[in-house]
């Protein structure tokens, strides 16, 4: 990551947080090299505080860390991008953003955080794991699960039982992800396919 602090008379520029899970931005801090440094060893975002004239971590007195997931410079090299994980609300206020939005994961974007836990007990494969015993059992097992749950999702439908319904479509869109990590696919990859579709 290449940032130019000279392109400030002060050594400070502009850090753009913004929760790695849910893209929402939640705030807006200065760093100098010295806090971007530090922010790069410990993991945690660390300002240089206007008011304070000193080095800030944020949640360093409230306990609501921003873990970084990753950082980026802009195409100008004086604009810092961080990528995190809250921990609590990012305002002094108790909001969760500066600007006073809500920061929940949106019901679609919830799908690709179920993909990436999927892909992690692939990766991992944890003892006691029902994932994990999907992907132990193969594409067989796999497949008759996606069979049982289109089944019952459509028993579901058919009965007008819409709480039924809802509840085994849910099984069904949770065992085609696991059937698409086996196969060495994402959601992303259907998204793909449907948008190509679309045009």
């Amino acid at each position: 990551m290449n940032i130019d602090f000279s392109k400030s008379p002060d050594g400070l520029l502009p850090a753009i947080i913004q929760d790695n899970n849910t893209a929402k931005v939640l705030m807006l801090g200065y760093m100098n090299a010295e806090a971007l440094e530090k922010t790069k060893v410990e993991g945690r975002v660390t300002f240089f505080s206007r008011s304070k004239k000193r080095l800030w971590t944020k949640g360093e007195e409230s306990g609501n860390f921003l873990n970084v997931v990753s950082m980026a410079s802009d195409c100008d090299a004086d604009t810092i991008l961080i990528k995190c994980v809250p921990v609590g609300p990012t305002c002094h206020t108790g909001a969760d953003t500066c600007w006073n939005e809500r920061n929940d994961v949106d019901d679609i974007l919830f799908l690709k955080h179920l993909q990436d836990f999927i892909d992690k007990r692939k990766a991992e494969m944890p003892e006691g794991s029902y994932t994990t015993s999907l992907f132990n059992k193969g594409t067989r097992k796999i497949t008759q699960k996606v069979g049982e749950e289109a089944v019952e999702t459509i028993i579901g439908a058919m009965a007008n039982d819409d709480e039924n319904f809802l509840y085994e479509g849910a099984d069904l869109l949770y065992h085609l992800i696991v059937l698409l990590t086996h196969k060495g696919y994402r959601l992303e990859d259907l998204a793909r396919e449907l948008k190509k579709r679309h045009k």
